[in-house]
């Protein structure tokens, strides 16, 4: 039996999500890497203190990975089979939730074993000498990883707070990296992948409030406000749906979604962040340091404790089952809007 033409966007988007889970993110050559360079390329040409030269940055920088997702949907037109596979590479290239789920097991290691090298450290010589846990090669090795996750600076964080930075970073980019592309997967196809991950790149490229990207960067960050809007939502509804994996509470997860979603300073982090905070029972927000600005954020799940390196493994699996959550919402999606236009063109022409 031929492959119906309307399989072929969800069929594509599935095999993306195995893809992304066997094979992960490529270590060499990898496509986004590669945007990411020429975006570079292309802000160093275009930069100006200004608006409006960040807006044609943005517009160009998007709507080329856009019009190529176009083409190759109009190449792949009748050939559901090539659509498949398009589709496919498309959606493995841009997911991250593999390979955030795997710097996060990375980052519980690392916590785990400073937490021992600190209750070891209680009775030792070095720490009848005055040296202090901090000074721990595991708490060194967490605080120089730290960077795979987030910009933060690492330098005086305590156990605690890398715990909370990881538990925050895994949170955020659960939507990032798997849940926001595979809707916008469903809803736009190719087209919508690459131009969503072109959008997110971009915000952590020239998006953040430093001097030099003030005003240069201020439209890749509202755009990219824009296209998350819905998906950081869903991912905080799912994140409470998740919250048997973990031990956590559906209840609490809620509660603390509504009641602290929007105290986080970006209108979309805070969501997923927050529902994970009333699942796991920990407290998030407060101050983070980022090259020498410190950033005071509202507390989120206040009453729950201090996140902890055990907090980190919880944090990846409930991630891993919200992934999973996600490709299911974004293939069914993707499987109504395709049975919808394939009945409306079959009405039109007749």
């Amino acid at each position: 039996m031929p492959l119906s033409p309307a399989a072929a966007r969800p069929l594509g988007l599935a095999l993306g999500v195995v893809a992304d889970a066997l094979l992960a993110d490529p270590r060499r050559y990898h496509p986004v890497a590669g945007f990411g360079r020429a975006a570079q390329a292309l802000e160093r040409r275009l930069h100006a203190d200004a608006v409006a030269p960040g807006a044609v940055f943005t517009t160009v920088a998007v709507g080329v990975p856009w019009l190529l997702g176009v083409a190759a949907e109009r190449v792949t037109a009748r050939r559901p089979l090539a659509r498949v596979a398009v589709t496919a590479v498309a959606t493995w290239a841009v997911l991250g939730g593999t390979s955030l789920a795997r710097e996060g097991q990375v980052m519980a290691g690392l916590l785990d074993a400073a937490q021992s090298d600190a209750a070891g450290a209680a009775t030792s010589d070095a720490a009848r000498a005055g040296i202090g846990a901090e000074e721990t090669p595991a708490l060194q090795q967490a605080r120089a990883r730290l960077s795979h996750l987030c910009a933060r600076d690492p330098s005086q964080m305590s156990v605690g707070d890398l715990a909370r930075a990881t538990v925050e970073s895994l949170a955020e980019n659960t939507s990032d990296a798997a849940v926001a592309p595979l809707l916008w997967g469903a809803v736009a196809g190719v087209p919508g992948l690459l131009a969503y991950r072109a959008a997110n790149t971009l915000d952590a490229m020239v998006g953040y409030t430093s001097p030099r990207y003030l005003r240069f960067g201020r439209v890749s960050a509202r755009f990219d406000d824009l296209v998350n809007l819905v998906p950081a939502r869903v991912t905080g509804l799912l994140t409470v749906a998740a919250a048997p994996v973990v031990g956590g509470s559906v209840a609490s997860g809620w509660r603390v979604l509504r009641a602290d979603g929007a105290r986080h300073p970006s209108p979309n982090a805070g969501r997923p962040e927050a529902a994970t905070a009333g699942v796991l029972g920990v407290v998030l927000g407060g101050e983070n340091v980022y090259a020498g600005r410190v950033e005071r954020r509202p507390g989120m799940g206040v009453g729950g404790r201090a996140p902890r390196a055990a907090d980190v493994r919880r944090a990846v699996r409930l991630g891993r089952v919200v992934v999973a959550e996600g490709a299911l919402v974004a293939v069914g999606l993707a499987a109504v809007l395709a049975r919808r236009a394939s009945r409306g063109g079959r009405a039109a022409r007749s």
